[in-house]
């Protein structure tokens, strides 16, 4: 998984390069309506801070701190992503801090008002090590955003396919039931859920 997404981080980091075109936007509804989801997040609070769990290549922090995130830290194992967030995002200054390492053991300071991690838990085996540590960097009355794979018979194959037959990088799905045992066993309070097609979107507050 890490060697794929070093070798992959300028493909990865293009999705976002035509947002404005239609096709794009069909072809990836989801991709567009997390990062309207997260800008709606910052919006609806005074200048949070945020930590975002695999930041890629820094475009979603962008929106972030454009629509006022007061702090930013962005946590990624792939180098060259974080070395393209770094360029992205120079132009904040001190209110950016970006770390490359594995989130588990990362030196993450402090704790945060929003934690988001937006196509992640679709490639790790072990969630619940992420999920654990996520409520223990989540402030009281914070939030924990992110989306989960849902086994889906019209895209699941085809994602087989290209990640694990392809690619040798495996990829998890999920079920309603897996993700509240989860968030509540990590030590949420609540969890709110919206259920697509492929995927779920999940809010867990503490």
């Amino acid at each position: 998984m890490r060697d794929h997404f070093r070798e992959q981080a300028s493909s990865f980091d293009s999705l976002y390069d035509d947002e404005a075109s239609l096709l794009n936007r069909v072809a990836r509804p989801a991709l567009y309506a997390r990062k309207r989801m997260v800008e709606d997040a910052i919006k609806s609070r005074k200048s949070p801070r945020v930590l975002d769990i695999g930041c890629g290549s820094g475009r979603v922090a962008e929106t972030m701190l454009e629509a006022g995130a007061g702090e930013y830290v962005g946590v990624d194992f792939s180098e060259p992503m974080v070395d393209l967030a770094r360029k992205r995002l120079e132009r904040f200054e001190d209110r950016v801090s970006l770390v490359s390492g594995d989130f588990r053991t990362a030196q993450v300071p402090g704790d945060f008002d929003l934690i988001i991690a937006l196509g992640v838990f679709d490639y790790l085996e072990d969630a619940h090590t992420f999920t654990r540590r996520i409520r223990e960097l989540c402030r009281p009355g914070g939030s924990f955003m992110a989306n989960f794979g849902r086994w889906d018979w019209l895209k699941g194959p085809i994602r087989i396919l290209r990640y694990e037959v392809i690619n040798s990088c495996p990829i998890y799905h999920y079920t309603q039931r897996e993700l509240e045992l989860l968030m509540l066993g990590s030590g949420f309070d609540k969890v709110d859920m919206v259920v697509g097609r492929s995927g779920f979107w999940v809010n867990a507050t503490r």
